[in-house]
């Protein structure tokens, strides 16, 4: 099965609005919520010391998981 599209140029707001479980991997990443969740996935990543690329695997893992469920 392939898992949802997960754009890397979308927002952590709109990926949390539209993949709930995504919440934890943020958390795991060290990824701020609160005040920078307007910025992409990958400005995200790279304001908070992430790697982007590691993040949206995991991102993308975490959805698969919940679809498959």
């Amino acid at each position: 099965m392939t898992p949802p599209a997960l754009e890397p140029g979308v927002s952590v707001k709109e990926t949390l609005q539209r993949f709930p479980v995504t919440l934890a991997v943020f958390q795991q990443f060290g990824i701020h919520l609160c005040c920078g969740s307007d910025a992409s996935i990958v400005e995200a990543a790279h304001r908070d010391g992430a790697d982007a690329d590691r993040l949206i695997a995991a991102l993308r893992l975490s959805i698969l998981a919940e679809v498959r469920r």
